[in-house]
């Protein structure tokens, strides 16, 4: 059975789509918050267990939010058995995309993006300028890569059911393709 990776910009619902996928009984983690990723320094390597905030102007330069590919590793093996997600968004995607058998990409338009890190209670990422700015910058680029590479892109500024859904039927498709 597949193992998906759900990802996206900061604040285009990753974490309630796992929590959602969660309520309907599937295997479903969040990278964020079981554990999958951590903060490191791009330079040194080392992990930064607790990053300030908000951050100071230039540190989200030289530091990186990165998945633990052991992690990934053990949750491919476990996962075989029945479709799991994994829902995300780190910069060494790269180092764990032969984990997964599809990628499903969410995206929002800016507007949507904007006012969800401004609302949103489950963490206070993108509040920050810098954080925002990032997070902005990155929202036009996303689509276009991940179209690039194949992924399945949903749009996010849908209901919360109705991504679900999609990401549901994404997944499903592929597992009765024998893939």
């Amino acid at each position: 059975m597949p193992l998906v990776w759900v990802t996206g910009n900061s604040g285009t619902g990753k974490s309630t789509v796992c929590g959602m996928l969660r309520a309907r009984g599937y295997v479903a983690f969040d990278a964020d918050d079981d554990g999958f990723s951590r903060w490191v320094d791009r330079d040194t390597g080392e992990v930064v267990p607790d990053p300030p905030y908000p951050v100071p102007e230039g540190w989200l330069d030289r530091h990186g939010w990165a998945i633990v590919r052991e992690r990934v590793e053990a949750l491919a093996v476990e996962s075989r058995s029945r479709v799991a997600f994994l829902c995300g968004s780190v910069e060494n995607e790269a180092d764990v995309g032969d984990l997964f058998d599809l990628v499903v990409c969410l995206v929002i338009d800016d507007d949507t993006l904007r006012h969800r890190l401004a609302t949103r209670t489950t963490n206070t990422f993108g509040r920050h300028p810098e954080e925002l700015a990032a997070s902005l910058m990155w929202n036009p680029r996303l689509r276009e890569i991940y179209e690039r590479c194949g992924a399945t892109i949903v749009d996010a500024s849908e209901p919360p059911a109705e991504v679900v859904e999609r990401v549901i039927g994404a997944a499903h498709d592929l597992a009765g393709s024998g893939r």
